[in-house]
C-alpha cells in the first residue's frame, strides 16, 4: 500500500499538477501589465502595410488583370446583390479602365436592384459629368428627378450643370419643373439668385410672386421686401409689406414680420410710419409674443422719439411686465396696486380714463376664493382706491357712489365686515352734503355688523356736529352691544364730564363697575378714581379705593391708594395751618405711611414677599422724600429683608428634572429670628468678605 502511494505521488509530480513551490519570494525583475501590453503592441504587424504595385506590361496581361478583377466583383455581387458599395466600386473600376459602356451597364444593373438609392444616382450622374458626357448626364438627372422629385440634391446639381454650361433657359425650365412640386424655401431662393446672377430683376420679381403664392408665410414676404430694398425700390418694398398684411392670415402676423416692417421704415427715414407699426403690433400681438418687439420699440423711441414718446414707451414696458405678473397670479393684489398706480401716473401723458377703469375692473373681478378676512384685507383696499380715483381724479361722483355701493354688496357681512368701508362711504356722502345719507349708512352698518370702530366714528361725527343727544343714544346702543367694554364706559363718562354733568358721569361709572364682566376693569377703576380726584372729592376717592381693595389686593392698588392719601392730606393742609403730625411728620407722609403700613401687614400675613418688599421700599422712599424723622426711617429699615441668591430644581413639561436655576429670596427679620442657621450663614459671608479685603490689601503692599 505504501509503494502504491509513492507511485501515485510520483505520477502526480510528473504531470505537473501538484508539484510544491519551493521559493515563494518575489522575482528580482518584475514585469508590469503595462510592459506586457507595450510588447504586444510592438509585435503586431504594421497597419499601414500596402500591397506591392502591379505593373501591366502588355495587353494580354491587362486582359488577365481585368478579367480577374471583374470576376472578383462579380463573385462579391453574386454573394450579396444589395451591397451598393460593391456596385459603386465595380463601376468606378470600369470608369478607371475607360470602359464607359461597362460602367453604365454596372450602374444600370445596380439601379435595377435599388432604384431608390440616391447615392447611386448621384455617383452615376457625376461619372457622366466628370467625363463630359453631357447628354448622358442630362438623361441620368432627368430620370433621377422624375423618379424622386423630393430629393433636392438632384435638382440643385442638375441646375448647377446647366448653369455651368451657360444654358440658362434649360436651368429656368428645370426650376419651373421643380416649383411645380411646391418645394421649400431653398428652391425658391436659389431660383431668385439665378435670376439675379443673370441680371434679370423682373424675372426675380415674378419668381417672388409665385413664391409668396406657394408659401404665404412671413419669411417669404420679408425676403421679397429685402430684395426690393436692395434693388433701391423703397416704394416696392413698402408695397410688398402692405400686401403681406392683407394676404396673410392674422395668425401669421408675427413678431418677426412687424419687426422687419418697422426696421425697414426706420431705414427709410420714416420714423412716424415705424412708430405706428410698433404701436399697432404691440396692440395686436399677445404680450408673451411681443417681448423682443417691445425691446426694439424702446430702442427706437430712445433714438427717434421725444420726451413724451420715451415716457410712453417706458409706461408700455412696465404695463407689459404688470400684465405678465397679474396673469401669472391674479390673486396677488400687490401687483394690481402697482398696475393701477402706473395707469394713474400715465393719465398725465395719455389722459385715458377708460384704460385705468379697465384695470380697476379687472382687479376687483378677482374676488377672494374663501370667506376668510385675512384674504380680503388687500382686496377691499382695491375698492377704496377705485372709489377715491373716481371721486378725486376722474371727478365722477355718481360712479364713485356706485363703486362703494357695489363694494358693500361684495363683502360677506354675515362672516365679517370692514369698518373702513362703511366709514369711507359715510364720509363720502358727507362730503357731498348728504348728512342724512351719511347717518343712514352708519346706522345700517351698526345694525348689520356692529364694530367698535363704527360706534367710535359715528360718535366722533356727531360730536363734531354738536348733537349731544345723538351721542348719548349711540353710547347707549354701544354699551348694550358691548357691556364689558371698559373703553366705551370710560368714553361715555368722560363725555358727560366734559359737558359738566358730574352726576351723569358718576352714574355711568357706577353702572360700569357694577357689571359682572369687564375686559379691562383696572383701567375703568383708574378712570373713575381720577374723575373723583379731579373733583377734589377725597372721601369718595377713599371710598372707591376701599371698594377696589375689597375686590383685589394688588400691590399697585395699595401704592396708588397711598399716593392718593398723600395728595388728599396735602390738599387739606393747603387750607389748614396745621401741616405736621404729632411726631413732627408731615401730614401727607403720615397718611401715606398709614396706608403702606396696612399693606405691609396684609402681605406679611399672606406671605407675599415680593409685594411686601415693594411696599416697604415705597414706604421708605416716601419718608425720605417727605423729610420724616430718623426714628421713622430706622423703623422702616428694620423691616427691610435681606436678599439671598438660591438654587432650585427646574422640571420640564414631562415632569422630569431639567436642570437648576438661580433665584433671589427675601429673608425678613422675623424669619431670621426663627432660623438661627441663617445667622451662621451671614457670619460666613462677612468672614469671606473680610478675607477678600485682606488679600487685596496684601497685594497692594
Amino acid at each position: 500500500r505504501a509503494a502504491g502511494r509513492r507511485q501515485r505521488a510520483s505520477a502526480v509530480t510528473m504531470m505537473g499538477k501538484m508539484e510544491p513551490v519551493k521559493n515563494k519570494q518575489p522575482a528580482p525583475m518584475q514585469i508590469t501589465a503595462e510592459q506586457i501590453l507595450r510588447e504586444a503592441r510592438e509585435r503586431q504587424e504594421d497597419d499601414n502595410y500596402t500591397a506591392p504595385a502591379q505593373k501591366v506590361m502588355d495587353p494580354e496581361e491587362l486582359a488577365v488583370f481585368r478579367m480577374r478583377e471583374r470576376k472578383h466583383f462579380e463573385d462579391r455581387l453574386r454573394m450579396n446583390r444589395n451591397a451598393m458599395g460593391a456596385w459603386i466600386k465595380y463601376a468606378a473600376f470600369e470608369e478607371a479602365q475607360r470602359d464607359f459602356e461597362r460602367a453604365r451597364s454596372v450602374y444600370e444593373r445596380a439601379l435595377d436592384v435599388d432604384h431608390r438609392n440616391s447615392s447611386l444616382w448621384l455617383k452615376y450622374a457625376e461619372m457622366e459629368m466628370r467625363n463630359r458626357h453631357v447628354n448622358a448626364a442630362r438623361n441620368v438627372w432627368d430620370r433621377a428627378v422624375t423618379m424622386m422629385p423630393r430629393i433636392d440634391a438632384f435638382w440643385f446639381k442638375y441646375i448647377y450643370m446647366e448653369e455651368m454650361l451657360g444654358n440658362l433657359a434649360a436651368a429656368r425650365a428645370i426650376f419651373d419643373r421643380w416649383t411645380e412640386w411646391e418645394p421649400d424655401d431653398a428652391a425658391w431662393t436659389s431660383y431668385v439668385r439665378l435670376e439675379i446672377r443673370a441680371n434679370q430683376p423682373e424675372r426675380a420679381r415674378r419668381v417672388f410672386q409665385r413664391y409668396v403664392v406657394c408659401h404665404n408665410v412671413p419669411r417669404a414676404w420679408i425676403k421679397w421686401a429685402k430684395f426690393e430694398e436692395k434693388q433701391g425700390q423703397t416704394a416696392n418694398a413698402r408695397a410688398v409689406f402692405e400686401a403681406a398684411m392683407q394676404e396673410m392670415d392674422e395668425r401669421d402676423h408675427t413678431e418677426a414680420f412687424f419687426t422687419a416692417f418697422a426696421q425697414f421704415e426706420e431705414r427709410a427715414k420714416e420714423a412716424d410710419r415705424a412708430r405706428a407699426i410698433y404701436k399697432y403690433a404691440l396692440d395686436v400681438l399677445p404680450r408673451s409674443q411681443a417681448i423682443e418687439l417691445n425691446k426694439k420699440y424702446v430702442q427706437f423711441e430712445k433714438q427717434h422719439g421725444d420726451r413724451k414718446g420715451i415716457e410712453h414707451v417706458v409706461i408700455a414696458k412696465k404695463r407689459f411686465a404688470y400684465e405678465e405678473a397679474v396673469k401669472a397670479d391674479p390673486f396677488t393684489y400687490d401687483h394690481w396696486f402697482d398696475y393701477v398706480r402706473l395707469e394713474e401716473s400715465a393719465l398725465a401723458i395719455e389722459s385715458d380714463y377708460h384704460r385705468t377703469r379697465d384695470v380697476y375692473e379687472r382687479a376687483i373681478a378677482n374676488v377672494p376664493p374663501a370667506a376668510d378676512k385675512r384674504l380680503w384685507r388687500r382686496y377691499v383696499y382695491l375698492w377704496l382706491k377705485y372709489a377715491v380715483f373716481e371721486e378725486l381724479v376722474a371727478q365722477d361722483v355718481d360712479r364713485a357712489r356706485a363703486v362703494l355701493a357695489q363694494a358693500r354688496k361684495v363683502v360677506p357681512h354675515a362672516h365679517f365686515t370692514f369698518a373702513k368701508l362703511w366709514v369711507h362711504s359715510a364720509l363720502f356722502e358727507l362730503r357731498q352734503g348728504r348728512l342724512d345719507g351719511c347717518r343712514k349708512l352708519l346706522g345700517e352698518a351698526i345694525g348689520r355688523c356692529p364694530k367698535n370702530k363704527l360706534f367710535k366714528e359715528y360718535v366722533q361725527l356727531e360730536l363734531q356736529l354738536g348733537d349731544v343727544a345723538r351721542c348719548r343714544k349711540l353710547y347707549g346702543k354701544y354699551l348694550e352691544w358691548a357691556p364689558a367694554n371698559c373703553a366705551a364706559w370710560t368714553a361715555f363718562a368722560e363725555l358727560e364730564a366734559s359737558l359738566g354733568e358730574e352726576e351723569r358721569a358718576r352714574g355711568i361709572y357706577e353702572l360700569a363697575v357694577a357689571q359682572p364682566a369687564l375686559d379691562m376693569p383696572e383701567a375703568l377703576w383708574k378712570a373713575y378714581i381720577d374723575f373723583e380726584m379731579g373733583l377734589q372729592n377725597w372721601p369718595r376717592v377713599r371710598a372707591l379705593y376701599r371698594r377696589l381693595l375689597s375686590k383685589t389686593k394688588h400691590v399697585k392698588v395699595w401704592l396708588s391708594f397711598a399716593e392718593a392719601e398723600r395728595e388728599a392730606a396735602e390738599a387739606a393742609t393747603a387750607t389748614d395751618a396745621t401741616d405736621v403730625a404729632a411726631d413732627h411728620t408731615p401730614a401727607g407722609v403720615a397718611a401715606s405711611a398709614a396706608v403702606l403700613s396696612e399693606a405691609a401687614a396684609l402681605f406679611r400675613s399672606t406671605g407675599q414677599k415680593e409685594e411686601r418688599v415693594l411696599v416697604l421700599e415705597a414706604w421708605r422712599d416716601a419718608l425720605a422724600a417727605g423729610g420724616a424723622s430718623e426714628d421713622e426711617l430706622d423703623k422702616v429699615e428694620a423691616m427691610m429683608p435681606k436678599r439671598l441668591k438660591k438654587r432650585r430644581q427646574v422640571y420640564g413639561e414631562d415632569g422630569e428634572a431639567a436642570g437648576w436655576e438661580e433665584y433671589y429670596d427675601y429673608i425678613f427679620p422675623e424669619e431670621e429670628a426663627k432660623a438661627p442657621s441663617l445667622k451662621i450663614l451671614e457670619m460666613a459671608q462677612q468672614w469671606k468678605k473680610r478675607k477678600l479685603q485682606a488679600d487685596d490689601d496684601g497685594v497692594d503692599q
